[in-house]
């Protein structure tokens, strides 16, 4: 009763932004992602009959309170789809860098979704993994596919119609994305607590429901036509009026600081002297490029000079989810009771 899947991480080109539903994680409005190449989750899941609790190890520590009862009540909902009581050992190493600007939560709880379902005997298509995964993180519903993908927000209260699609492969369209590192701090409002402002108090966010439909539609027409520029124009665009809706919440916020502004200046600069690129920005201070890959290394030596950028990771479109072959060698023993030892075992 063990398996293990790794899921990358994805951005997004047409913003989710606002739920109508917190529980069941069911977003106002449809959005596009890219999922990336180089950020991923491996997370391994055993079912165990013999113990009485979860128990959830990330990057080799064992995890807080908080978020193994993040991860007990994900897998809440795969025992009951499976008709099945057992308790789960979870094993999860994130390659996600803590100041890269990229949700880990999107591939952490697409590995979750594909790894627990698959361990308890669950046999789902990508569809009904797409909409497991949503349940624990919005985005993660992106990253059980790769390449260009579609979240359609449904309509449905039970959720059932909220799930992902893909658009286009990751091999049928080479981009390159580079996440712009200009601050690593926490931030002051998260992106929960942002959508939930957003969509209760701002004058701005009617506008942004009304546009973002429209913008949806010219995405998805530049995703199947490999229009660059078109694409570039509106998921810049859209990055900014998500942001114009945080102005008029109240209390008002913004994620922007002065290394965001500069990076934003800098490419609307190399526009102007004729370079295709162009910028987007989630809820964080952090900026992801968009850029042909003929001009990669230009822009990214170009985004270097400015003093208030830290780092500059270069990723490309990456797969959907995959299972890995879990080891039956390497076994780490979990004294989870005082006076029971090697209870269950879990690979790494």
């Amino acid at each position: 009763m063990q398996a293990t899947a790794r899921a990358n991480t994805n951005i997004a080109l047409i913003k989710y932004w606002g739920k109508r539903d917190e529980d069941l994680f069911l977003p106002m409005n449809s959005s596009i992602s890219i999922t990336l190449d180089q950020f991923y989750t491996t997370t391994t899941v055993q079912f165990c009959e013999s113990i009485s609790a979860d128990l959830f190890v990330f990057n080799q520590q064992l995890a807080n309170e908080a978020e193994t009862l993040k991860v007990t009540r994900f897998l809440d909902i795969v025992r009951k789809m499976a008709g099945k009581e057992w308790f789960a050992l979870v094993h999860s190493t994130n390659k996600v860098p803590t100041a890269a600007g990229l949700a880990s939560s999107a591939s952490g709880f697409a590995a979750l979704a594909a790894a627990s379902a698959k361990a308890i005997g669950l046999d789902l298509e990508e569809k009904e993994l797409s909409k497991l995964a949503r349940q624990g993180s919005g985005s993660a519903s992106r990253s059980i596919f790769g390449g260009f993908v579609e979240w359609q927000k449904g309509t449905r209260t039970d959720g059932d119609d909220s799930y992902a699609k893909p658009i286009l492969r990751e091999q049928d369209w080479k981009l390159s994305i580079l996440s712009v590192i200009v601050a690593s701090r926490e931030k002051k409002v998260s992106s929960r607590e942002g959508m939930r402002r957003t969509v209760e108090t701002s004058a701005f966010y009617s506008g942004w429901l009304e546009t973002v439909e429209r913008d949806m539609e010219i995405a998805r027409a530049a995703i199947n036509e490999r229009d660059f520029e078109r694409l570039g124009e509106v998921v810049e665009a859209n990055a900014l009026k998500m942001h114009a809706t945080t102005l008029g919440a109240k209390p008002p916020f913004t994620y922007w600081q002065k290394g965001t502004m500069e990076v934003m200046t800098l490419i609307q600069s190399l526009r102007a002297q004729g370079m295709a690129a162009y910028f987007t920005i989630d809820a964080g201070p952090n900026v992801k490029v968009l850029c042909l890959p003929k001009d990669e290394q230009r822009v990214r030596e170009k985004l270097l000079m400015l003093s208030t950028v830290q780092h500059v990771y270069t990723c490309h479109p990456g797969s959907g989810i995959s299972f890995l072959p879990t080891s039956k060698n390497k076994k780490i023993p979990y004294d989870l009771e005082s006076d029971r030892k090697d209870i269950c075992y879990l690979s790494r």
